[in-house]
């Protein structure tokens, strides 16, 4: 079988980024080790370096040097060209490429862009080095400002020119397709593209075509006065302020870049005040032209805004600016988190993933890598969404996360917390809270006298007066719990800045524990390099007895079972078998008989070791009897203490990717949060939650 797959374009500015992006993210699902390559790129100045390598590399974390990433400049092309030397060129192509295979499951190889005019050789070599690479062939084309004749005939054309240089093409993409013509965009194609051609079409997507305040920065060579690390903020349109302020106002959009002369303080002050205010839309950056900086009170003034957003200083007139702005060019970047993320959704939304995989790319291997893990994962929870409650709704890690989740359209999100501090919040880190994203202040919700009266009914065994009741609604966390407690919410995921006892107390009042289970537990998914490991309890009890080490270990065998690991559950202590004894082994050999008793269906032993648990080698040396020593899947440790440290220490040091806590044994999820967590952390754990909530349990 072919391990590598050649995507090219027919000319340049394709959307290619799209289908390179979205096929990484796919191929990373299902293989184990992945590698890029490019066999030619641009001429750089020194320093900087390909866009598309940096991106792939830095976002999908490859373990490759970015020198090893491509073959030639294009200058270096032409310097081989002039000698007659083309036959070198692509025999070196051909070897820098084996030798990437040799290292990875599967190779991506990306085309050249088509950047660089002159060059009208750039066509004829990516046909020469798809034939001598071998590997099946994509193509993608663009209808961008053509008519549908035309693209299809361009996109026929190059099909073809391909055939008679004994290359077929596998796939054809057309990219940026009005979402109207689609179908008839392959009803066309479907005429002229060969029956054994996979033919997907593309929607043009906006966001996609918007540039970063970055990209026109750098086109127009200016100079940031505040905002730098607003330069990645999206720019879906820009408009001169030429007009007086209430007609400027009037025309104002989302993420408009406004540019504006320098002298003109009225419209840069005006602007700046619509971007804090919540009756007009927010906008992505201010453009001061004609050299002139704004006056010293005028910049005293915008230094004690709430909100900044960049604005930048050029030397060019008004028009000229406008004119260099309109001519910017947007490309996914390395950084753009948000545009690679819906790159890689538009992909997953518009293109048949599953039959590309059947039809190019059938992988079968029992590895499974952390980026195979978190795609699986993913998909399962867009396969069924869920409504998750964030109850920290002004924490910046959670308005990343949550906007994220929205883009890429995992799960429903409900933000609790005033509204008006929640936008504040976003605008000033920059993230665009949308209409998607629910937002609810407790006090002054619909539902607010049905939760308190409802929590006080609960807990009337506790004698507890209705004012206290009140004063537990207002409180973001029970409000949170109560939404999952009443079905207005399927879960809810919290910690990011509360204590583990503040989410958790409210679930176990009145969410309780499932039927037959009497020990709430956590466990993390631990995705090494190539496996997953399940490892309870490192959040939650402290010292468990061993009949709660029992149910903590069946509990995260069934949770490794319900998200596709075999569970084969290790009970950890400092001696394997009878090799040991004390009050702390005794406790795992009462545990570890206690479990088998309650689910003798599971593989489960116990006392056992670490390295005995997951070392083959070690494992056949202490208990070569066992189906479980040397692959255990499940580990479950004999105290907080010893899960806590293990866990991280292994984090830390190998670099593994900690997806959790998530609790196990509530009725509904509730999932509690680390202080330290990631936006990472926060989008993993919602993901969990929502799976959970699907009721695979």
């Amino acid at each position: 079988m072919k391990r590598g797959v050649y995507i090219t374009n027919t000319e340049r500015n394709t959307g290619r980024s799209v289908v390179s992006l979205g096929l990484m993210k796919l191929v990373l699902s299902r293989a184990t080790k992945v590698g890029y390559f490019r066999p030619i790129i641009n001429d750089y100045p020194q320093g900087q370096r390909d866009n598309h390598i940096e991106t792939m590399l830095s976002y999908f974390n490859l373990d490759m040097e970015y020198k090893e990433a491509y073959g030639f400049t294009i200058s270096q092309v032409i310097k081989y060209k002039n000698l007659g030397q083309e036959a070198r060129l692509i025999d070196q192509i051909i070897g820098k490429y084996k030798e990437i295979e040799e290292r990875f499951d599967f190779v991506l190889v990306e085309g050249s862009d088509f950047e660089v005019k002159g060059y009208s050789f750039e066509f004829d070599l990516n046909v020469e080095i798809a034939k001598n690479l071998s590997i099946p062939t994509f193509l993608i084309s663009t209808s961008y400002e053509k008519e549908m004749k035309d693209a299809v005939a361009n996109l026929d054309l190059a099909v073809k020119t391909y055939a008679e240089n004994d290359v077929n093409i596998q796939a054809v993409f057309m990219n940026r397709v009005p979402e109207g013509d689609i179908e008839s965009m392959r009803k066309e194609l479907l005429e002229v593209i060969p029956a054994d051609t996979h033919i997907e079409i593309i929607p043009e997507i906006s966001k996609l075509g918007s540039p970063t305040v970055r990209e026109i920065l750098e086109e127009i060579n200016g100079t940031v006065l505040y905002g730098e690390d607003l330069l990645d903020n999206q720019v879906d349109r820009y408009g001169v302020g030429a007009m007086q302020l209430r007609n400027f106002l009037d025309r104002l959009t989302e993420n408009t870049l406004t540019i504006t002369p320098g002298d003109r303080s009225e419209i840069i002050l005006g602007a700046l005040q619509a971007n804090v205010s919540t009756n007009y839309p927010s906008i992505a950056g201010i453009v001061v032209t004609g050299g002139m900086r704004p006056e010293d009170q005028i910049m005293k003034l915008i230094e004690g805004l709430p909100s900044i957003v960049p604005i930048i200083l050029v030397d060019d007139a008004t028009f000229v600016t406008a004119q260099k702005i309109s001519n910017v060019i947007p490309k996914i970047r390395p950084g753009v988190t948000r545009k690679i993320e819906l790159s890689i959704s538009t992909f997953e939304e518009h293109v048949n993933t599953k039959l590309l995989i059947h039809k190019f790319r059938k992988f079968k291997t029992k590895v499974v890598t952390p980026y195979m893990f978190q795609y699986n994962l993913v998909a399962r929870a867009k396969a069924n969404k869920k409504r998750i409650v964030l109850p920290e709704g002004t924490d910046p890690r959670i308005l990343k996360a949550a906007v994220s989740l929205i883009e890429q359209n995992v799960v429903d999100i409900t933000l609790l917390g005033k509204p008006e501090e929640i936008m504040a919040k976003a605008r000033k880190i920059g993230v665009n809270i949308n209409e998607n994203i629910n937002i609810i202040n407790p006090l002054d919700s619909e539902n607010y006298e049905d939760y308190w009266r409802t929590y006080h009914q609960l807990r009337k065994h506790k004698n507890i007066p209705e004012e206290m009741a009140q004063d537990a609604m207002a409180d973001v966390s029970y409000f949170g719990t109560m939404m999952v407690y009443k079905g207005h919410a399927d879960g809810m995921v919290s910690g990011a800045a509360h204590t583990t006892a503040h989410t958790i107390i409210p679930a176990l009042q009145f969410v309780k524990t499932r039927p037959g289970v009497s020990t709430v537990s956590s466990c993390f998914f631990m995705c090494l390099d190539d496996h997953v490991s399940v490892m309870g309890d490192c959040a939650v009890n402290v010292s468990p007895t061993a009949d709660q080490l029992a149910e903590i270990a069946i509990s995260s065998a069934e949770s490794a079972k319900a998200f596709g690991i075999e569970p084969k559950v290790a009970m950890l202590s400092y001696s394997s078998g009878s090799s040991g004894s004390g009050v702390e082994v005794d406790k795992v050999k009462a545990a570890t008989k206690k479990a088998k008793e309650l689910r003798p269906d599971l593989k489960i032993e116990g006392p056992i070791q670490y390295d005995a648990a997951v070392d083959p080698k070690v494992g056949k040396s202490k208990m070569p009897d066992s189906d479980v020593a040397g692959q255990a899947s499940v580990l479950i440790f004999p105290d907080l203490n010893t899960g806590n440290n293990t866990y991280k220490a292994i984090q830390r040091e190998t670099g593994a990717l900690a997806i959790g806590p998530m609790l196990q044994g509530l009725n509904k999820p509730v999932n509690d949060l680390s202080r330290g967590c990631t936006t990472e952390d926060i989008f993993n754990t919602v993901v969990i939650t929502a799976i959970q909530a699907q009721g695979d349990f």
